[in-house]
């Protein structure tokens, strides 16, 4: 009985020893046959779609991921600490997210908070590859930045550049990003609504926001939201969860605010914003002493506001402080504060006129004003 039991157990541990050593020849020739990375995932996948049995919507669903996959990149977002004992300067990841190649010179686009108080980013591409990356510049009222990245312009293959003008609700999208570090993960749903609003992280408010069900976890933010022909749509940005993890609503900043600041990021490295050319009071302020509007504080000499005939505050003869004008209105814009006086705003450039409403002494006013260039 103990000869037989001394043979089984010499026969697992033969039988262990042999699954070792054939099991690490197969995980060796699944790394070398992996080396491919996602194009030889791709090319699988291609292949497989042809073999199976798929629907046209799952073919589609397929072909849009093989499409853009490539165009999508993590971004790792890193702080310089000092080592307490010896004292060297090390980098540490504080945080990630994803991006997508905007041109073939280098430019990834990305959510601002994704790299909001880096000292240093790195852009993985789908291959593997990485590079360090330098801001080129961001817009955090719209929660979207810039970088660039020196690479070969044959890794770098944009993203095509859809429209948000005529999405509607139910529609399919799709979102590829990398959650939790999750390389090139795909998520797929419809526009679950639209015009929605949400705060950046000026707590400025992005308007005509897109909402979706396609699940957004964190690792996303940055990343594209697509539509069934691949095209950007969105910028994945938010969600809306207690518990921080994807509960059914995400928001992406839509494409044409997106194609509104990145050229001017690419070209200036900040977003050229139209302006009136007065200094104006805070919002709290106002509602202490009961105004609905935005009282404008100084008007400097030789600004268009000036040139327009507006008013700011000023003290009278006794030195009493007298109330300036108050804007209540841009165009067809009601202004009940600085965040409306801002989105009536951005809607125009630089040089052209607008029809500011405002209160004085009680009375209602017009006034047209060229807007300028503000910092």
């Amino acid at each position: 009985m103990q000869k037989e039991r001394t043979l089984l157990i010499f026969g697992v541990a033969i039988g262990v020893i042999l699954g070792l050593v054939f099991g690490g020849v197969v995980l060796r020739q699944w790394k070398i046959t992996d080396k491919g990375g996602l194009s030889d995932f791709k090319s699988r996948s291609s292949a497989l779609a042809d073999e199976t049995n798929l629907l046209p919507d799952e073919k589609n669903t397929v072909q849009v991921f093989e499409k853009v996959a490539p165009s999508v990149v993590f971004i790792t977002s890193l702080a310089r600490q000092r080592d307490f004992f010896s004292l060297d300067v090390m980098e540490i990841p504080q945080g990630s997210g994803s991006g997508f190649v905007w041109d073939s010179k280098g430019n990834v686009v990305t959510n601002y908070h994704v790299i909001a108080n880096a000292d240093s980013l790195s852009v993985t591409l789908s291959d593997g590859s990485s590079f360090p990356a330098k801001v080129v510049g961001s817009e955090p009222n719209k929660d979207i930045a810039v970088l660039r990245i020196e690479a070969p312009e044959s890794k770098l293959k944009a993203v095509p550049v859809g429209s948000s003008d005529k999405l509607i609700v139910g529609q399919k999208v799709l979102a590829i990003g990398n959650p939790f570090g999750l390389d090139q993960t795909l998520t797929v749903g419809i526009v679950s609504a639209l015009g929605r609003q949400i705060r950046s992280t000026t707590q400025r408010t992005i308007s005509d926001v897109i909402q979706t069900d396609a699940a957004i976890n964190p690792g996303n933010s940055g990343g594209p939201l697509l539509d069934s022909q691949g095209r950007l749509i969105g910028v994945n940005t938010a969600i809306v969860s207690p518990s921080g993890a994807y509960a059914g609503i995400g928001f992406a900043v839509p494409v044409n605010t997106v194609k509104s600041i990145v050229p001017q990021l690419i070209e200036h490295g900040k977003v050229v914003r139209p302006g009136l050319g007065v200094s104006i009071i805070s919002d709290s302020v106002a509602q202490r002493l009961n105004i609905e509007g935005v009282i404008i504080g100084e008007v400097p000499d030789g600004s268009e506001a000036e040139r327009a005939g507006l008013q700011g505050i000023k003290r009278n003869l006794r030195g009493e402080v007298e109330l300036g004008d108050v804007i209540i209105g841009i165009d067809d814009k009601e202004v009940e504060n600085i965040d409306d006086l801002g989105n009536a705003l951005e809607k125009h450039k630089v040089g052209e006129t607008v029809t500011v409403k405002f209160l004085r002494d009680g009375k209602e006013k017009t006034v047209k004003v060229r807007l300028q260039e503000i910092s």
